[in-house]
């Protein structure tokens, strides 16, 4: 092949895979919802959105608790005991099974993915309640406690009418707030229809 051909070939083959670039770039581009899918999953949905309308819950933050406390893994047990989806502990779903009637509950409902979603809403659902529907505060009382949460308001640490995540005194407590939250929007802007 001639020097002239062959120059013409590599400028051929260059322009050509500049064009394969920028369509796998512009492809790339647009598929970022599944990408973000990948990373934020939305398994057990059928459950979620049973236990949540009835209990009048957000799904979306159901689903962002669960990824938060358990990343999907439905057999997760912290070192404090907590287990499950929602990392529920074992005396916090015998209240809970005691609220709601059901008198077969046993320890190990909570590794059923099922169980413990409709306890975990259930709580999520008594903490709104309790606080007024704030988002923040009910995510710090689902982590920090229910009782911590309350003392914080008493001694004005938090104001409820405008809580701010960066007033949240623990920081284990503050940094899950974080997450979860942050899960929740992205949550949103993926599956809401």
């Amino acid at each position: 092949m001639s020097q002239k051909k062959s120059k013409s070939w590599t400028m051929i083959k260059k322009v050509i895979l500049f064009f394969v670039l920028v369509i796998v770039g512009v492809y790339c581009m647009l598929q970022v919802p599944v990408l973000e899918k990948i990373i934020y999953p939305y398994p057990h949905r059928d459950i979620i959105e049973k236990y949540a309308a009835q209990y009048g819950v957000d799904p979306f933050l159901v689903v962002a608790v669960i990824r938060e406390e358990s990343k999907f893994l439905p057999q997760s047990e912290s070192h404090k005991g907590a287990k499950g989806l929602m990392q529920l502990m074992p005396s916090t779903a015998q209240s809970i099974a005691q609220s709601i009637g059901d008198k077969s509950y046993s320890d190990g409902d909570l590794l059923n993915p099922e169980k413990n979603i409709q306890y975990g809403t259930w709580y999520l659902a008594s903490l709104q309640k309790v606080f007024a529907n704030n988002t923040t505060l009910v995510i710090a009382a689902y982590n920090g406690g229910r009782g911590h949460v309350q003392e914080w308001i008493n001694a004005g640490l938090i104001d409820p009418k405008n809580t701010l995540q960066q007033d949240i005194p623990f920081m284990e407590t503050k940094d899950y707030v974080g997450r979860v939250l942050n899960s929740y929007q992205k949550y949103i802007k993926l599956y809401r229809e």
